[in-house]
């Protein structure tokens, strides 16, 4: 119980104010007059000002409120490494005890796990909402047991009172960690580009050691072995072998007394992309849909045209001298011998033979396309005529032959039952909106794959693999109407980049293969077939379990199935002849870029609030008193500042000058000062 003076003004203080002033003047004025009752008139006239004034007894009937001690206990990943959770788990339960056993003292303990994602430990977050949960006036002092490893120091927020750290671990721990410091999402194919790799010794690491091995290896093949320098950045020169993902693992042997492997490895998956894709287009003749097929290519900004049309023949003699002509030469020699395999795709848009492109020539082209080219096809008349490029040494690697019947009637371009599944046909859009052709080539497909078909179901378009390489028949010279948009027109311009993408053997646009998406922790496998079934996926996790799941189709040709991986690293995925890998998890994770306990992180908030920093392997320190803004810590001891709070429970209020004493004391001294001036 305590009791404090209050005043509570029955008028505005401007207005007490006035009449003290007046009061003041009236006294002044009967001093200055020497009138005998002028002392008596000021003393009532203070009290009826004290009366205005309001003065009040106020009694408190006070309760003490206990102070509180926040314990954050890191569960971090990087907290369970070694014998640290069980080091932090009796530390914490010691602590507690002896703060419990303290007088007017309640403990808060707040676990701090790990985020999701790959976000680290978060401690300040969970100590600001901790905060914002208790009252500030409350809070005797801050102790977190953890390995001072903490990621969101910028949301450090203000602290009422003193902050230990408690750090778990052994002075004597050291690790060895892999550091890929530069990686790209996505690299150009048969350009080398730089990765920065570091390899680097912490904590109480072995001497005298310069070099170490490191291990590559690229879609889970065989790994190469190098011997690297160690804390230095090593430049390595990589050009990706393939396009889509490819997975470069970098690995550190694990070395006796390591604190983690977990560090040890790091996993890279880049893109492989195209640069530009480099076509010959060689038009037979000028017809309209030359400068269709011209237009389409110039469009597509990673396309390098080359095209030639064969606008003066051999066979057309008319008496212009050759000096007066203002025609390029066809430069033959040069295109197909010389520089054939510079070409990505090679178009014969309505090309006969001639004698302009000898047997010889072609043979070659044919030989292109085994090693790993691609050709296409785009047929007129010329393909159905004596002259077709059909009767020639490209006829190996051609996938239908001509009947020499060409069909003039009008017909709509339909995909075939086999097209609705195979990934250049399938998903465009629906072939009733599609505009008519007038004109088409019939052929017998010899092999390969008829995608499309036209009049009287005849083969339109059909694929074919020969070697190495990509063959494709267009058995018509009239896709040009679409892109006219003759009857609403049609999809030219991404058939022909499906085209063209499956005939660069792109992986998005292969009909079998098999890959897999990751998103954190969880694969969406997907397998693209022709087969309208496929069997079980294997799947064979980082520490080398096996898994086989089905798979169900969710599209024409493409079959899924969803796997949640349950721990960092390199997956292998493999059903029938298909094969790939993929992994899951940063490349880093955060939790294991630093594993040596240190106070470095926290080092601000330990200084702003004079807290101290105490290991763990020395054992539980006691806990003192001490005063606010005095050194919270010394050996082997931490300090609290008591608060001293409490809780009002209820207020009392008495006036000091009640009513009927005013009015007694009041007109007492009015009376008096008037008999005092009479006597006089």
């Amino acid at each position: 119980m305590t009791g404090t003076m209050v005043f509570d003004p029955i008028v505005p203080i401007w207005l007490l104010a006035a009449l003290a002033l007046l009061c003041g003047l009236a006294v002044s004025f009967a001093l200055w007059r020497g009138l005998n009752g002028w002392g008596w008139r000021g003393l009532a006239g203070l009290v009826v000002l004290g009366a205005l004034a309001g003065p009040v007894w106020q009694t408190e009937n006070l309760a003490p409120l206990s102070d509180i001690v926040l314990m954050l206990v890191d569960q971090s990943a990087s907290q369970r490494l070694s014998d640290r959770a069980a080091q932090t788990d009796a530390a914490a339960q010691a602590l507690q005890s002896r703060l419990e056993t303290r007088s007017n003292t309640e403990v808060r303990r707040i676990p701090i796990r790990d985020t999701n994602g790959d976000g680290g430990t978060e401690m300040m977050a969970a100590l600001s909402e901790a905060l914002a949960q208790e009252p500030q006036g409350r809070i005797a002092g801050i102790v977190a047991l953890s390995d001072g490893q903490v990621h969101d120091m910028p949301l450090a927020p203000e602290l009422p009172a003193p902050f230990h750290l408690l750090l778990s671990g052994q002075s004597e721990d050291w690790d060895r960690r892999l550091i890929v410091r530069n990686a790209p999402a996505f690299a150009i194919l048969g350009e080398p580009f730089t990765l920065t790799l570091r390899i680097e010794d912490s904590g109480s690491a072995p001497q005298n050691i310069d070099r170490v091995p490191l291990d590559i290896s690229v879609d889970g093949g065989e790994s190469e072995r190098f011997m690297v320098p160690i804390d230095r950045d090593i430049e390595l020169p990589v050009t990706l072998p393939h396009g889509g993902r490819n997975v470069i693992q970098f690995t550190v042997p694990v070395t006796d007394g390591e604190l983690t492997d977990r560090n040890n490895a790091a996993l890279v998956q880049i893109n492989g992309v195209r640069d530009r894709l480099r076509v010959l287009l060689v038009s037979g003749e000028p017809h309209p849909g030359g400068r269709t097929w011209r237009n389409l290519l110039k469009s597509d900004a990673s396309v390098d045209l080359v095209h030639f049309t064969i606008l003066r023949p051999p066979e057309k003699q008319d008496g212009v001298p050759v000096s007066e002509l203002s025609l390029i030469a066809f430069p033959t020699r040069e295109l197909f011998l010389e520089k054939v395999e510079d070409f990505d795709l090679i178009i014969f848009d309505r090309y006969q033979r001639r004698g302009i492109l000898p047997s010889l020539y072609l043979e070659n082209v044919a030989q292109y396309v085994r090693n790993g080219g691609a050709v296409l096809v785009a047929a007129g008349p010329d393909y159905a005529s004596a002259d077709s490029i059909y009767r020639s040494p490209l006829s190996e690697v051609l996938p239908a032959s001509p009947t020499a019947r060409v069909v003039e009637e009008a017909f709509r371009a339909e995909i075939s039952e086999l097209g609705q599944r195979h990934p250049v046909t399938t998903g465009l859009p629906m072939e009733g909106d599609w505009g008519r052709w007038l004109r088409q080539v019939e052929v017998t497909p010899d092999e390969g794959d008829v995608l499309m078909t036209g009049s009287d179901n005849r083969p339109l378009l059909v694929l074919n693999r020969v070697g190495e390489g990509r063959v494709a028949l267009l058995a018509s010279d009239h896709a040009w109407l679409w892109a006219r948009g003759f009857e609403g027109g049609g999809p030219q311009l991404e058939l022909l980049r499906r085209l063209a993408h499956w005939m660069m053997g792109e992986p998005e646009l292969e009909e079998e293969t098999l890959w897999a998406e990751p998103t954190g922790q969880n694969l969406r496998i997907i397998r693209r077939s022709l087969s309208e079934e496929v069997g079980e996926v294997t799947v064979t996790t980082p520490s080398g379990d096996i898994e086989t799941l089905s798979m169900s189709e969710v599209s024409p040709g493409q079959f899924e199935t969803h796997f949640e991986g349950a721990e960092i690293g390199l997956y292998r995925l493999s059903q029938d002849d298909n094969e790939t890998v993929v992994g899951l998890g940063p490349a880093a994770p955060r939790e294991f870029e630093q594993t040596i306990a240190s106070a470095e992180v926290l080092a601000p908030l330990l200084e702003a609030t004079r807290g101290g920093v105490l290991r763990l392997e020395d054992g539980v320190p006691s806990v003192r008193n001490v005063r606010e803004g005095r050194p919270a810590a010394g050996r082997n001891w931490i300090g609290l500042t008591p608060r001293e709070a409490y809780e009002t429970l209820d207020v009392a209020r008495a006036p000091l000058l009640p009513a009927w004493l005013v009015l007694l004391l009041a007109s007492g001294f009015i009376l008096t000062g008037w008999l005092r001036e009479g006597r006089s």
